[in-house]
């Protein structure tokens, strides 16, 4: 190869590779991107209107009520917030007024309910202040964190990662969510308020909002000491004591004052 064809060849693959990063990087020509297929996003529905929440990214507190840390071993006095993950198509869309079929899972024997309340960003940012982080709460909703128990206390056992416990398909089962404008609480966010959960009928789970170790606020602000907060993030709040296990046909009843119920049935 001559020079000249040498110095054309380089300067015409230096212009592709400028050209590709700047098709990624401009966010008006996502659409120029080519992919071998396509996959799906995920989306809530929000209560009142035809447009739909994208959801970036699920962020979950364990530990959050004082009996539930006392019942899963650990001491809450002593404690500092711990978060996990869930992966985005964890979620499962329960309409209200609907009793979704949710599924049974594989590997496990020993499958935990876990009621929540659930707040949807709007913003975000990095070392955010617990005075300004409700300002990037877009809205509020009753959420399941479904868990594999036994696969979440073996892999602790064994000193390793339990996410198998956690992050599975449909783990994360939400109603619609709530913007703050529609809420019938009385209130701006969500500082207190009776939260329970019933399986055919019984409570198995009761509690006031107010007895979270870290509110809402707090838990904005810890995350953002970690991550990179943004629109379209989700936090699970955590879950009083008295979660246990259920069974195929069981119906599961979540509740949280000023929220539509969230019903699913294990099937």
């Amino acid at each position: 190869m001559t020079q000249n064809k040498r110095r054309a060849v380089m300067q015409s693959a230096a212009a592709m590779t400028v050209g590709a990063v700047a098709a990624c990087a401009a966010p008006g020509r996502a659409n120029a991107v080519k992919t071998p297929f396509t996959v799906n996003a995920t989306y809530i529905a929000i209560a009142g209107s035809d447009e739909m929440f994208p959801v970036r990214r699920i962020y979950c507190i364990g530990r959050n009520y004082a009996a539930h840390a006392r019942e899963m071993g650990s001491d809450p006095t002593r404690e500092p917030p711990f978060f996990f993950q869930k992966p985005t198509d964890a979620i499962q869309n329960v309409a209200p007024g609907t009793v979704a079929d949710h599924p049974y899972p594989t590997l496990t024997k020993n499958y935990h309910y876990e009621v929540e309340l659930v707040a949807a960003l709007k913003g975000g940012g990095r070392n955010i202040t617990p005075e300004k982080a409700l300002e990037n709460v877009y809205a509020y909703s009753v959420g399941l964190d479904m868990t594999r128990r036994d696969l979440q206390r073996a892999m602790g056992d064994q000193k390793k990662p339990w996410e198998i416990g956690k992050s599975f398909d449909r783990s994360a089962p939400i109603g619609p969510i709530h913007p703050l404008a529609q809420l019938g609480n009385g209130q701006q966010h969500y500082a207190k308020g009776r939260i329970e959960l019933k399986v055919n009928g019984q409570v198995r789970q009761e509690a006031d909002l107010s007895y979270m170790i870290w509110s809402v606020a707090e838990q904005i602000s810890q995350l953002s000491q970690a991550f990179e907060l943004k629109a379209g993030d989700i936090i699970y709040s955590g879950t009083p004591e008295n979660v246990g296990p259920v069974v195929k046909g069981d119906l599961l009843l979540g509740h949280i004052d000023g929220l539509p119920e969230l019903s699913v049935r294990i099937v």
